[in-house]
């Protein structure tokens, strides 16, 4: 990984949709607004799949159970998700990143990687590329969005984060490898909260210390990951921006209200979550050869168990029959289950487009 060039440094944004779900339902629900939101269930066995800005003050965040989030924060509304309009106004905001630019490569449904080098609108600069796009987004659907400029996309992703929510921040070629060094290192991509801990206990806290180690240092440590690290506490990111990227997998996953130990009822889970997936696949018209089943008990032990075939599975039984088979392998089951899920993967070359992830199965929790 080298810096790059002056004469052809790219001008990449990274957009992020502001507590995207529940500003939705902000938007729809005047009776919402100004009140700590959470979309998910508030059952004893929920999650908060996201929160609004004013739900986040009292440290309620998205994968926290439920019970907790109330325990926080007394006075939280729940909403149920709507997936259906999330995913409707996901395609609003991606059209009009198309009316700026043709090299987009979308994460989720709220946030996209956007290389404006060559905007469509011939505007002068990325930052003014980044205004304008916020302001249709505003225009067009009521909600704000945030924007990371920069040079690469681990410094653009890293800076849509600096001026949220409604805001925008730019990291120059000549500020971003010393910029990196003042962040803690939990805020790199790439970095999980586990590789955090391990990184602090070896006295990595900050982007100068992760750049104040070697390679052959973050090579014993951390194997394969070396050189990624080494490369992005110096603010190196060659990575471009890739509008086809390949739709892997499709899955679906569901947590019950409580556990299961009766095998047709974990069966009936198993299936429905088939179905979920069956529905995308078929609807895509993109097949995969790997059927996998994950399993959670309720200690919170996770297995999966696979199974692939030599043809792509294309039909709505083919699905079900393998999927059966594969949690039946576990059954009778010594503990209950708490969450079931299944996946397939392995997609046939010739099925597998270009799809985009804002398209993705949602799993429901």
């Amino acid at each position: 990984m080298r810096y790059p060039a002056r004469m052809d440094v790219r001008k990449i944004l990274h957009i992020d949709m502001d507590a995207f779900y529940a500003s939705v339902e902000q938007r729809d629900d005047p009776a919402l607004r100004g009140k700590p939101v959470a979309v998910g269930s508030a059952s004893a066995r929920g999650v908060v799949a996201a929160a609004s800005y004013e739900a986040r003050t009292f440290g309620v965040k998205s994968a926290l159970p439920s019970v907790t989030a109330l325990r926080r924060c007394p006075d939280l509304v729940f909403v149920r998700p709507r997936f259906d309009v999330y995913k409707s106004v996901s395609r609003q905001i991606h059209a009009i990143f198309a009316e700026f630019t043709p090299v987009i490569q979308p994460l989720s449904l709220d946030e996209a990687y956007l290389d404006v080098t060559a905007n469509l609108r011939n505007l002068p600069t990325a930052w003014a590329t980044a205004k304008a796009i916020r302001a249709r987004i505003l225009e067009e659907t009521g909600l704000t969005a945030s924007a990371g400029i920069s040079y690469n996309k681990f410094l653009a992703k890293l800076a849509s984060d600096h001026r949220k929510p409604n805001g925008q921040f730019a990291v120059t070629p000549d500020m971003g490898a010393a910029w990196v060094e003042t962040l803690p290192v939990s805020r790199f991509h790439g970095v999980g909260p586990v590789t955090a801990r391990k990184m602090a206990s070896l006295g990595i806290k900050t982007g100068a210390d992760l750049r104040a180690k070697s390679r052959a240092f973050l090579a014993e440590h951390f194997g394969s990951a070396a050189d990624w690290y080494y490369a992005i506490a110096r603010g190196i990111d060659d990575r471009p921006v890739n509008p086809d990227r390949i739709r892997k997998s499709s899955g679906s996953e569901t947590t019950f209200r409580s556990d299961l130990t009766e095998p047709a009822d974990i069966e009936a889970g198993v299936l429905e979550m088939a179905e979920d997936v069956w529905r995308w696949c078929d609807g895509a018209q993109a097949f995969g050869r790997t059927v996998t089943v994950k399993v959670k008990y309720q200690d919170f032990q996770q297995i999966t168990r696979s199974r692939s075939a030599t043809r792509p599975i294309r039909t709505r039984a083919d699905l079900h029959e393998a999927s059966l088979a594969l949690i039946r392998s576990v059954l009778p089951t010594p503990k209950g289950i708490r969450l079931v899920g299944v996946t397939v993967s392995n997609f046939d070359g010739t099925d597998a487009e270009a799809l985009p992830l804002f398209d993705a199965l949602l799993s429901q929790t």
